[in-house]
């Protein structure tokens, strides 16, 4: 139909659209009705994953594996409207994030122990992060290395824009809200979890010392907390439905000769997170708790994660899962978690710019010495500092850290690398996100206020109502 209303507007301009559009609403359907049947959350999501990825290859089949799928119509078309589903669940869910940070971090300092130390639950999080980042950009380094990644390849110069570099005292400074206001309205997490701390701390001292018992201000933020956790229990509710259309677009708008061009990249990739998943269980066998555990009680959140590209998106379920489901003291795991959605991501800060260096110094000719090695590390942990946590933003981690080893005018070379960034970014944030939760568990556990009894307890591992409500 060559009419500007279905084809610009309507977006449903073939006959193909309508039928994938049909198929797509058939498998929303099909997920309600498992969910009227009392199917356990984790399933579902589980379902929705599967469904979406064969939603996404059986369209690139019916269009013969175009080497660019958004030059189709139908693809263009159809995906556009399973951005509504996917798109708007993971809006929602970002819609939360803001509140849900500054409310539970006040809420919990207000209701904390008397002998509760925030100074080592600040220094514990901030030196497991990026000590964890270190390893994770050791693993990519010595991935890159060791498949001499890169080499032979002749480059040329895309069109790739570097983004804007700033020294680190900038991106430390930048941590610090200034603007309370404008840091919510920007979504500076970090700054927001500053400024709760500090409102939340001033305020537990006004009561420890007796100078006013604050229990109109005590009550609002109970009341408050209780209220955001049901919005978000409601929204988390949704994710079946969103990981189904959110792998179906990925998977339908890449074509398959990108991937196959930068196959060993995204082979690697997925060897990194393979092997810091292990190195996060290691961690959690040293300190004396079960990984198979924390996988079973995790899937869900890190299956969100793999689907929406998004550690940001993911808060929400990440503090639920961590509170309701993994033993993980409040306090500890509102603190942990937002942490991670901006500094310490050992996927999209670790990994993929230490894979970036070495990719992008062997296509330059470039050689990498120990100096090179070390000097990498260390600026790929404090270039994790202030890398915000949504789709696409580890391309300001490999800026940050190919500048600060001296390859910053070679980055339009990382243009193929970027062709096929939602496909590596999949596994990129899941890493992220696996890592703020067990980083979070190693945190409580150093604060002494891990509760093992329900990290251990497999009654919870359906525990999906109301998690985020327990403080």
């Amino acid at each position: 139909m060559d009419i500007p209303f279905f084809q610009q507007f309507l977006m449903i301009s073939s006959p193909m659209t309508i039928g994938i559009l049909i198929l797509f609403l058939i498998l929303l359907g099909f997920v309600f009705y498992l969910q009227r049947q009392k199917t356990s959350f984790g399933t579902l999501v589980i379902t929705g994953t599967i469904l979406g990825a064969v939603l996404g290859f059986a369209v690139q089949i019916i269009a013969g594996f175009p080497n660019d799928p958004m030059k189709v119509v139908y693809i263009k078309e159809s995906t556009k409207w399973f951005s509504l589903i996917g798109g708007g669940f993971i809006d929602l869910i970002r819609m939360l994030v803001i509140p849900l940070v500054f409310i539970s971090i006040v809420h919990v300092i207000l209701n904390m122990s008397q002998g509760a130390n925030l100074k080592k639950l600040v220094s514990s999080t901030a030196a497991v992060a990026l000590i964890m980042v270190a390893i994770a950009a050791i693993v990519g380094l010595v991935l890159g290395s060791v498949t001499h990644l890169g080499a032979g390849m002749n480059a040329e110069a895309g069109a790739s824009k570097m983004r804007e570099v700033k020294p680190v005292v900038d991106m430390l400074r930048a941590l610090i809200p200034n603007n309370p206001v404008n840091a919510m309205a920007t979504t500076n997490v970090i700054a927001v979890v500053v400024f709760g701390v500090i409102v939340g701390d001033v305020a537990r001292l006004i009561k420890q010392t007796g100078t006013d018992s604050l229990a109109m201000v005590t009550k609002l933020f109970n009341e408050l907390h209780l209220v955001i956790s049901w919005v978000a229990d409601f929204v988390i509710g949704l994710m079946p439905y969103g990981v189904l259309a959110l792998l179906a677009s990925t998977l339908a708008q890449k074509g398959f000769q990108a991937i196959a061009d930068m196959g060993l990249f995204i082979i690697l990739i997925y060897v990194g997170v393979a092997i810091m998943l292990v190195v996060q269980s290691l961690l959690l066998m040293m300190f004396g708790v079960s990984p198979i555990m924390y996988f079973r009680k995790a899937k869900a959140v890190l299956l969100l994660a793999f689907t929406s590209r998004s550690s940001m998106g993911v808060l929400p379920a990440t503090v639920s899962a961590l509170t309701g489901k993994l033993g993980v003291n409040p306090a500890t795991a509102n603190t942990v978690a937002s942490f991670g959605t901006t500094a310490g991501m050992q996927g999209c800060a670790g990994v993929f710019p230490a894979l970036c260096i070495v990719y992008i110094s062997n296509v330059a000719g470039v050689p990498l010495d120990m100096t090179m090695y070390v000097m990498s590390v260390i600026v790929i942990a404090l270039g994790s500092l202030g890398i915000a946590g949504i789709p696409g933003t580890a391309t300001m981690a490999a800026s940050v850290s190919l500048s600060g080893t001296g390859l910053g005018a070679y980055f339009g070379m990382i243009s193929p690398v970027l062709a096929v960034d939602p496909i590596v970014d999949m596994g990129r944030t899941m890493l992220n996100v696996s890592g703020s939760m067990t980083n979070a568990i190693v945190v409580d556990k150093l604060m002494g206020t891990f509760d093992k009894d329900a990290y251990n307890d497999a009654a919870l591992i359906n525990n999906d109502k109301k998690e985020t409500v327990e403080a």
